[in-house]
C-alpha cells in the first residue's frame, strides 16, 4: 500500500453566496450565535466560537445562492508547495494571490467540476476582544451560550457532474482518502466521502442529477452534542426556518443530523458525529449499494426527495 500524503490539514473556510445577505447574516449570527468579525465590499465574515482561524464563513451578496471560494489549510509550507505542484500538473491552477483577513499567500484553483478553491498555510490565529476572552484558554472564543452554539465548520458537500474525475482529483491531487461511497446498480458512483486526517470525512461529492457544474449540496457545522441539534430544531421552528430533514441519524458515517435552508436558500446541516474517527492507516472504504440506501437512514427514515433535487444555485 502506498502511503498517502497528509498535506492538507483540514477544511478551513467557506464562502456562501446569498440573494438576501442581511437575512442570511441574521441566521448565522442570531440563531447560530456566530460572531461578525469583519466586512469587505459585499461580504461579511463570521466566526464560530471554537475556530482558531480568523473567520469561519464569508457571506457574500449575489443574485443567486451558492458556494464561492472554499479554503483548505496545508499542513506546512512544504506540504503547500507539494499540493500546488500537483494541482498545477492538472491544469486547474489559477495562481497565487494575497490572502484575506489575516491569511498568508493563497493558491487559487478549481476542482474538475469548476468549484473555486483556495489552499494556504500561513494564518493569523483568532484573537477575541479583551472583554470577550474565554474562561478556558484552550478554546478560541467565549462560549456564546445562546442559540444553536455552532462550534466549528465540519464539512462541505458539493454537487458534481463527473464523479469519476472528482474522485481522481480528490485522491491523487489533494491527497484525500475515500472512507465511504455509494455505488448504484448501473455501476455509477452517487456519493463519495473523503477525509484528510482522522475525521470520518471533510469533503463530500454527490452526483448532480441535473448534469450542472459547480453547485453546492450543503455545508455542515458541528455541535457539541445531539441535544444541541434537538434544541436547534425548536429554534428553527420558532423562527420560520425551513426544516428539510431530521433530526435523525445517517447510516453512512453514522452522523446525527438536521438539515435546514438558510434564508438565502443554501442547505445547512447541523451534525454531531460523536466520537467516530478513522484511525486505521489501512482503512478499507465502505461501499453502499443502491438497495442498501433505499432502506433509508440508520433508524429507517426514508431520505427525503428534495435531498436529491435541491442544490444552489438553483437550476432552471
Amino acid at each position: 500500500m502506498t502511503e498517502r500524503p497528509r498535506d492538507i490539514a483540514h477544511l478551513s473556510t467557506i464562502e456562501l453566496f446569498t440573494p438576501v445577505p442581511e437575512k442570511t447574516l441574521w441566521f448565522f449570527t442570531e440563531l447560530l450565535a456566530m460572531r461578525e468579525v469583519g466586512r469587505a465590499g459585499d461580504s461579511v465574515y463570521v466566526h464560530s466560537w471554537d475556530d482558531y482561524e480568523p473567520y469561519t464563513l464569508k457571506i457574500t451578496a449575489r443574485e443567486k445562492a451558492g458556494v464561492g471560494r472554499v479554503a483548505f489549510r496545508a499542513a506546512s509550507e512544504e506540504a503547500l508547495q507539494r499540493r500546488v505542484a500537483a494541482i498545477e500538473a492538472t491544469g486547474l491552477g489559477e495562481g497565487w494571490r494575497d490572502g484575506e483577513l489575516g491569511r498568508g499567500r493563497t493558491y487559487a484553483f478549481t476542482d474538475p467540476d469548476g468549484h473555486p478553491m483556495d489552499l494556504y498555510y500561513e494564518t493569523a490565529w483568532f484573537e477575541p476582544d479583551p472583554d470577550a476572552r474565554p474562561a478556558l484558554k484552550n478554546q478560541a472564543d467565549r462560549f456564546p451560550g445562546r442559540g444553536v452554539n455552532a462550534r466549528r465548520l465540519d464539512h462541505v458537500n458539493y454537487l458534481a457532474s463527473d464523479m469519476e474525475a472528482i474522485a481522481g482529483f480528490a485522491q491523487d491531487t489533494l491527497g484525500a482518502r475515500t472512507t465511504e461511497y455509494i455505488r448504484l446498480d448501473s455501476g455509477d458512483i452517487a456519493g463519495h466521502w473523503f477525509n484528510f486526517t482522522n475525521k470520518s470525512y471533510d469533503l463530500v461529492y454527490s452526483a448532480d442529477r441535473t448534469g450542472s457544474r459547480g453547485r453546492l449540496h450543503h455545508i455542515a457545522l458541528a455541535t457539541d452534542t445531539r441535544e444541541d441539534i434537538l434544541k436547534a430544531a425548536d429554534i428553527f421552528l420558532e423562527n420560520g426556518i425551513h426544516i428539510e430533514s431530521g433530526p435523525h441519524k445517517h447510516a453512512i458515517q453514522q452522523t446525527f443530523f438536521l438539515y435546514v435552508y438558510e434564508p438565502g436558500g443554501n442547505r445547512i446541516e447541523f451534525c454531531n458525529p460523536g466520537a467516530r474517527l478513522i484511525l486505521a492507516p489501512d482503512w478499507r472504504p465502505i461501499e453502499w449499494s443502491e438497495a442498501e440506501r433505499a432502506r433509508g437512514q440508520a433508524w429507517g427514515m426514508k431520505t427525503i426527495e428534495t435531498f436529491h433535487t435541491h442544490g444552489t444555485p438553483p437550476v432552471g
